[in-house]
């Protein structure tokens, strides 16, 4: 038996599209164990879905669903969208975790969540109609937007893993395995270049909408445009027919085609292994690192003032170091001037001696 999703109701956001007035869209995030997806719904969804299963399962679910206001509004009150958000987020918890799997086992349920169909759930978000909409309108939302690049990601780890098990196969002569994996991974790279789209799509609105900081927006068109490059490069090697290491070996074995070959052969593991492809690339990206990685603009801004913080203090250490190394310096300083006035007086007093010396040897001649 599956595991039941995670469901979590991270943000919100206000659409006004196909209503005389704007309402307000909670942003439905589902994780399973293989991929994760994101479901907007309004509230009046809710209500639906919570009428519904009263009547097919006869009973309510386990939390209640959280009450309507008719004198408020959460498109204008920030403070009621939090309340709201969170019940909504409580009452699909109680219904998924629940022992009781009646409420969970209803047509209706799956369909709210969009669970029936994996490649609809994979490449779209849900409307407040109910209606599959493109994931961009998903992206649009910060939070949904870094949900859908670990998608990204993982549609690119699988494709990656089904092209190796293409090659394997093809070394092994089974030409159902090769066709097979070559199959699955045109699948996985076709969701991701979707999903490449709508990210780009959902940056574009997030900079109308002043949603994120200029800093932000370009570390995550970083991030697209980087694995735009791997989808781009994974997707010419699934076009091109799997050959072994033999015959590349045997094709390459005169002249500069064994260089070429053998160059060629190590791009391709390293873009299978995850690395990028080879070349000089002008105005690349910079790598994300273990600290900057899976982190949002608070955190990168965050990660930032400590790094400077740090750094600030570092120059303090300096500082500090600095002057005490002026202070000796100029200890030294006098200590050198003193003995040199020492030794300037020693000169003068063997220069007396010497004057000295010569007259008595003078007057022991004239003896």
């Amino acid at each position: 038996m599956a595991p039941p999703p995670e469901i979590a109701i991270p943000s919100t956001s206000v659409s006004d599209e196909g209503s005389s007035k704007p309402y307000t869209l909670y942003n439905i995030t589902l994780r399973l164990p293989l991929r994760s997806f994101v479901v907007q719904k309004r509230y009046s969804d809710f209500a639906k879905l919570h009428s519904t299963l009263v009547e097919q399962v006869g009973s309510p679910p386990p939390e209640p669903l959280p009450g309507k206001h008719w004198l408020k509004s959460t498109v204008r009150s920030p403070d009621l969208t939090r309340v709201r958000q969170a019940g909504l987020e409580k009452y699909l918890r109680a219904i998924a975790e629940t022992p009781d799997r009646r409420w969970r086992d209803t047509f209706a349920w799956r369909a709210f969540l969009n669970l029936p169909s994996s490649s609809s759930a994979t490449n779209s978000a849900v409307s407040a109609s109910g209606m599959v909409r493109p994931a961009a309108t998903g992206a649009a939302d910060p939070q949904t937007w870094l949900d859908m690049y670990r998608e990204l990601k993982q549609n690119i780890n699988e494709a990656r893993q089904h092209l190796s098990r293409r090659d394997a196969a093809s070394e092994s002569g089974n030409t159902t395995a090769t066709a097979e994996a070559g199959s699955a991974a045109k699948k996985v790279l076709l969701k991701a270049g979707t999903l490449v789209s709508g990210l780009s799509d959902g940056l574009r609105k997030m900079q109308e909408s002043s949603r994120l900081g200029e800093g932000e927006l370009r570390r995550r068109r970083d991030l697209v445009s980087t694995a735009r490059m791997e989808r781009d490069a994974l997707d010419k090697l699934c076009n091109s027919m799997p050959t072994s290491s033999g015959s590349s070996n045997a094709r390459g074995s005169q002249g500069t085609s064994s260089t070429a070959t053998s160059n060629a052969t190590a791009e391709k593991a390293a873009l299978l292994k995850g690395g990028r492809p080879a070349g000089r690339v002008l105005g690349a990206p910079l790598p994300e690192t273990a600290k900057t990685r899976e982190l949002d603009n608070e955190g990168v801004l965050l990660l930032q003032k400590k790094e400077l913080a740090d750094q600030d203090l570092n120059l303090d250490q300096l500082t500090t170091i600095i002057r005490r190394q002026k202070e000796m310096g100029l200890q030294i300083k006098d200590e050198v001037d003193a003995q040199t006035e020492m030794l300037a007086q020693l000169d003068e007093d063997v220069d007396r001696v010497h004057k000295k010396l010569d007259v008595a040897n003078n007057r022991i001649k004239k003896l």
